[in-house]
């Protein structure tokens, strides 16, 4: 067992980031709007990002470069690259300062549900001075470590509050393996993959591989980490579903509702099951999204820094007081939100495409580019993160 969690590695960031409130709620609301039957929804959300961020690592391993990095060098025409990286900061870095109140708020409503609505106003302070300390410590092992200690614990609230509502497990397999669509149920399915299949992911995930591993012998054991983080993260979120769908309500805001309304059933035991998780949740998600915006904003201006630098620190505190202040005010960013929504709905399937089109490449990638069989299911992935891409924006503005 011991060495079974040294293996486990930048992969759990991966989860961590892609399990946020943004997540949990989307979850929540699933169940609780279509029970157990969009399970499958959750199952090829997993598979679809095991291969992306499969061959996110794969590139980040044998080049040695981040993603960012490998977009400049491999797009040399000027009039491609200028938008190019121009998209990428405005929707990984700008985008996640938008996104950063959001899991701020998340994580503080999971600490009301724990320890209650006395100190709320100064939750939001304290989670971010949490994820400050975090990235401060500029050790990436003690931050995997870290990481990896929150993820768990999240994963356990969860899924043992998904226990605690005795689901038919007969309902579940059927939900997670034999698709399906409920009227009005499109839109839910589309939400689920695009909080799982994430864009900065792909640039967190490129670089954080550089950190823990050095060569392509690695590659194996990257993959095997990949595998299991991310099925690990998609149990998580399937098990907030399951959760939502046992509750028997019919109508919540946000996953504490769902907490309060299994409280009868189950006891308080719900609230500081569902309230931990959120909590961990919010708290993982603020300090991978200000991560990802400093290594992207590392390899867009050719910074070549490390964790330790003042250009990397001041991107990612950047992120995190945006958050800190948007959280506290109760401000709601809305317009820089719809920018961020946008500038990502365009980037998921440009990136995924330029991912495509470089793990093709023996000029690149060598003897390790994709084979034919992961190029068909590549190509089915990116389909989807195509169309997924163009409802996103559609969904903005309101077509």
């Amino acid at each position: 067992m011991f060495k079974f969690f040294k293996n486990i590695g930048p992969g759990t960031l991966v989860a961590a980031a892609f399990i946020g409130p943004g997540t949990v709620t989307v979850c929540t609301l699933t169940g609780v709007g279509f029970g157990y039957t969009l399970l499958w929804a959750m199952v090829l959300s997993i598979i679809a990002t095991v291969i992306l961020q499969e061959m996110a690592a794969r590139i980040g391993i044998i080049t040695r470069l981040g993603l960012a990095d490998v977009i400049k060098a491999q797009i040399r025409h000027k009039y491609l690259k200028i938008p190019a990286i121009i998209l990428v900061l405005s929707a990984v870095v700008i985008g996640n300062a938008a996104y950063e109140a959001g899991n701020l708020s998340g994580a503080s409503l999971g600490m009301t549900g724990v320890f209650g609505a006395g100190f709320t106003p100064f939750y939001p302070l304290l989670i971010g001075a949490m994820a400050f300390m975090l990235l401060f410590i500029e050790n990436y092992k003690v931050l995997e470590r870290c990481m990896i200690g929150l993820v768990l614990v999240m994963s356990l609230s969860f899924i043992l509050a998904a226990v605690l509502t005795k689901p038919d497990i007969g309902a579940v397999l059927r939900g997670a393996f034999i698709p399906g669509f409920s009227e009005g149920s499109i839109l839910t399915v589309i939400g689920l993959v695009g909080t799982t299949v994430v864009p900065y992911n792909l640039f967190l995930h490129a670089s954080l591989v550089g950190e823990r591993w050095k060569s392509p012998d690695d590659l194996k054991a990257a993959r095997k980490d990949t595998l299991v983080s991310v099925i690990l993260g998609g149990l998580v979120s399937m098990a907030i579903i399951i959760t939502a769908a046992g509750s028997g309500l019919t109508d919540v805001s946000n996953v504490m509702d769902m907490a309060k309304g299994l409280e009868p059933l189950y006891g308080r035991f719900a609230v500081y099951f569902i309230g931990t998780g959120l909590f961990a949740a919010g708290i993982t998600s603020s300090v991978t999204a200000p991560l990802a915006a400093a290594y992207v904003a590392n390899g867009c201006f050719g910074w070549n820094a490390s964790l330790k630098d003042t250009r990397f620190r001041v991107v990612w505190m950047a992120v995190i007081g945006v958050g800190v202040l948007f959280a506290s005010l109760g401000f709601n960013p809305i317009e820089l939100i719809l920018f961020a929504q946008v500038a990502n709905g365009i980037l998921l399937p440009v990136i995924a495409l330029f991912l495509w089109w470089v793990v093709n490449k023996a000029g690149v990638l060598g003897r390790y580019k994709n084979t034919v069989l992961q190029n068909v299911i590549s190509g089915v992935i990116i389909l989807i993160t195509i169309l997924l891409g163009i409802r996103s924006i559609f969904k903005v503005f309101g077509w």
